[in-house]
């Protein structure tokens, strides 16, 4: 199985947080509620360590209810009829990545992925395929406090005109060879170029993570 590519004391902190809040969604003492509290706090501390942005960090950790799992992304991966990828420059960070985003909750992965396009680019689309279902931690991915899974998808391209957002500059088509600076916490050169492979062979299967040996 691939290595998580995060920091330790990030992983930790995740697990803690993880554990802290399934224990308050399900623990019935007040005492240990309090300690399940105390846990996710510190579980937020070591995450900022050493940015210091606890404040953040707890939001982020603060929005995990329930038993916890991991969180969902989806990307669309749209060409042309000169077998360029669809991509939009993000306004948070000035780079590239195929456009996406967290999955709503009361939505399917494959109409978040239409929408998401839509919303970024102005371009309407229809999910063809899953491509890929990735694990972010087993990736070139830089460290981020979510455990979460990508889900990319081969779109097909049946209307609109370019657009922004604002949450993206520009919008632009782009062959394998010529990929624009890209924003990696969304998603990696590899991941973008094996949709391309995906493209070119229809029957490749999804991707996923193999675990063992």
């Amino acid at each position: 199985m691939p290595d998580d590519r995060r920091p330790p004391l990030l992983r930790w902190a995740e697990e803690l947080a993880a554990l802290a809040h399934t224990g308050l969604e399900f623990g019935d003492d007040e005492f240990d509620r309090q300690r399940y509290r105390r846990v996710a706090e510190i579980a937020a501390e070591m995450a900022s360590f050493p940015s210091g942005d606890v404040v953040s960090v707890a939001e982020v950790f603060a929005g995990a209810g329930g038993y916890v799992t991991p969180k969902v992304i989806c990307r669309a991966a749209t060409f042309d009829d000169r077998d360029r990828i669809l991509m939009v420059r993000e306004v948070a960070d000035g780079r590239w990545t195929l456009p996406g985003g967290w999955i709503d909750v009361g939505e399917s992965p494959a109409a978040a992925a239409e929408r998401e396009t839509f919303e970024e680019t102005g371009y309407r689309v229809r999910a063809r395929k899953l491509a890929g279902v990735y694990d972010k931690r087993l990736h070139d991915h830089p460290p981020a406090p979510h455990h979460s899974y990508l889900l990319f998808f081969l779109c097909d391209l049946v209307g609109g005109e370019p657009a922004g957002s604002y949450e993206t500059s520009a919008v632009g088509w782009f062959t394998v060879d010529e990929l624009p600076e890209l924003s990696t916490g969304r998603a990696t050169a590899a991941q973008i170029r094996r949709m391309f492979d995906h493209h070119q062979d229809p029957t490749l299967p999804t991707d996923f993570d193999v675990t063992g040996s």
